[in-house]
């Protein structure tokens, strides 16, 4: 369950995301064999993805070890929804506060130097340096992960996640300006009702409803650990 609700985020937030990685995409140096070149670069991008979501799946196992499951999956999903409320201009604010600008400016020079290389390793780094561009749904995927709690699993939800990108990423760089323009802007529309049913589904697991798949009872692993201890 959790794994295909990583693919169809990546699938859903690609077309949102184009607008950042479209350019890359097709910037692409005319590498031969050409869809080779391709897959190499999309998955590049996927291997970025999953050590995201081993990273932060690291983190959310540990908060769960203290008893906070309940807490970080409400928080989350608030916060999903705060980020799609808030206004433009203010999130803009904020990510230049947080220096993303400056992160990016980084990124593209070193994405400058790699499409001079015209090589086929030289596509798999811009595959892993395109996987840190700052971008809402890769932040929405992560939440995710958090909210999973486990290394592994939280690895592979990710990598589904990146897998779930790959249509769109790789049809764009491939066929380019085919992908129609007026289709994207209708479906980015939809982006913000998938974003906030994604935070009620976080909301709704932290409040341990006892309701399968949707909010299913949370075991309490630091009761856990006290009890091991106690025997």
């Amino acid at each position: 369950m959790e794994l295909l609700s990583g693919f169809l985020v990546g699938l859903l937030g690609s077309f949102h995301c184009i607008g950042m990685c479209g350019p890359i995409a097709l910037a692409l140096p005319k590498s031969s064999p050409m869809v080779t070149s391709r897959v190499l670069y999309n998955t590049g991008r996927i291997v970025t993805y999953s050590i995201l979501g081993l990273a932060f799946g690291l983190l959310g196992s540990r908060l769960n070890m203290i008893g906070l499951q309940q807490i970080v999956s409400i928080t989350l999903g608030v916060l999903i929804i705060a980020s799609v409320i808030t206004p433009v201009t203010y999130r803009l604010k904020l990510s230049q506060k947080l220096g993303l600008y400056r992160a990016v400016s980084l990124l593209k020079s070193l994405f400058g130097k790699m499409l001079k290389e015209h090589s086929l390793s030289s596509m798999v780094i811009i595959g892993i340096l395109n996987g840190f561009l700052p971008c809402g749904f890769v932040y929405i995927a992560v939440t995710g992960a958090i909210a999973i709690g486990s290394p592994a699993e939280s690895m592979l939800f990710m990598a589904m996640f990146g897998l779930g990108t790959v249509p769109v990423m790789l049809g764009t760089s491939l066929v380019g300006g085919a992908i129609n323009l007026s289709f994207r802007q209708k479906l980015s529309r939809v982006i913000p009702a998938l974003s906030i049913a994604l935070a009620v589904i976080f909301i709704l697991r932290g409040l341990n409803l006892g309701i399968p798949y949707l909010s299913p009872k949370l075991v309490d692993k630091s009761s856990q650990t006290q009890d091991l201890i106690c025997h």
